[in-house]
């Protein structure tokens, strides 16, 4: 059985390829989220080919779905990982769209499969998304990290640099598989306020939205989304104004500019910010 299920095979010109896994690399579904709310702007988008799960996933830890059809028939919706086109006449080259879970198997297999896609439709460009839970205040603009084969991309985009080193997801090895493949690639990771990690996070998807297309050179429209992570940011700020703690513990966020603030008063205030966001929806 073949790994890759085609739909079509879409021409396009000169295409970047934006990609996110959710999971380990998607803290506050941020990642996710940004390229969500893509395909939520084009209507009626179907992936043009997908990665079958079979060899991929563990299913005794990500189960399948099962779902009730129509005349009381079920059916099995699999975790799969989807490729999607995005064309975009109005602009110099078009897009495509990688949006899956992160797989539990045969890592390298894997990102050789998804490389071996993009190459067939001519993406010579990858950005990938990810986000990670920090101790950063949800007042400052969200800290963007970024990691490129091409250092200069790092330096003309302002992106902040880490010395990181551990454990990596499977954007990580992705990047790597694309620099060994001669493609282009770029890492960007959004850090993620710790007390809001139980939540989606708009704001972090639009700032993670707004660098990936200016790297890429396109345009979106993220009127929406702006909205919503203002919306989000004010229902935080009033959590915040309703707790003298909470205050004071984005007040020292902000003086320490992210540095480590003692974990224990961060976990005492998570339930708290949670249970008022979750009373608000």
């Amino acid at each position: 059985m073949d790994v890759v299920e085609w739909e079509e095979r879409p021409e396009l010109r000169n295409p970047v390829a934006l990609v996110a896994f959710e999971g380990w690399n998607d803290a506050a579904d941020a990642a996710s989220g940004a390229i969500g709310y893509i395909l939520d702007r084009f209507e009626d988008v179907e992936p043009f080919a997908v990665i079958l799960p079979e060899e991929f996933f563990d299913f005794q830890i990500r189960r399948p779905d099962v779902e009730i059809g129509d005349g009381g028939t079920r059916d099995i919706t699999w975790p799969v990982v989807a490729f999607y086109a995005i064309p975009l006449p109005d602009q110099d080259r078009d897009l495509v769209l990688v949006l899956g879970e992160e797989p539990h198997h045969r890592w390298i297999t894997f990102t050789n499969h998804v490389i071996e896609v993009l190459q067939s439709v001519g993406v010579e460009e990858v950005i990938t998304l990810g986000a990670f839970i920090g101790q950063v205040a949800h007042t400052l603009p969200v800290p963007i990290i970024g990691v490129a084969t091409d250092p200069a991309v790092v330096e003309r985009h302002e992106l902040l640099t880490s010395d990181y080193e551990g454990p990596t997801g499977i954007t990580g090895v992705l990047n790597v598989s694309c620099a060994e493949a001669g493609i282009n690639a770029v890492s960007l990771w959004a850090a993620t306020p710790h007390y809001l990690s139980a939540n989606e996070n708009p704001k972090a998807m639009l700032a993670l939205l707004s660098k990936a297309t200016l790297i890429a050179g396109i345009t979106l429209d993220a009127t929406e989304l702006a909205v919503e992570a203002g919306e989000f940011d004010s229902r935080v700020n009033q959590a915040i104004d309703n707790s003298s703690d909470l205050s004071t513990y984005v007040h020292r966020l902000e003086e320490t500019s992210g540095e480590a603030v003692h974990p224990a008063l961060a976990d005492q205030l998570v339930d708290e910010i949670e249970q008022f966001l979750k009373e608000g929806d």
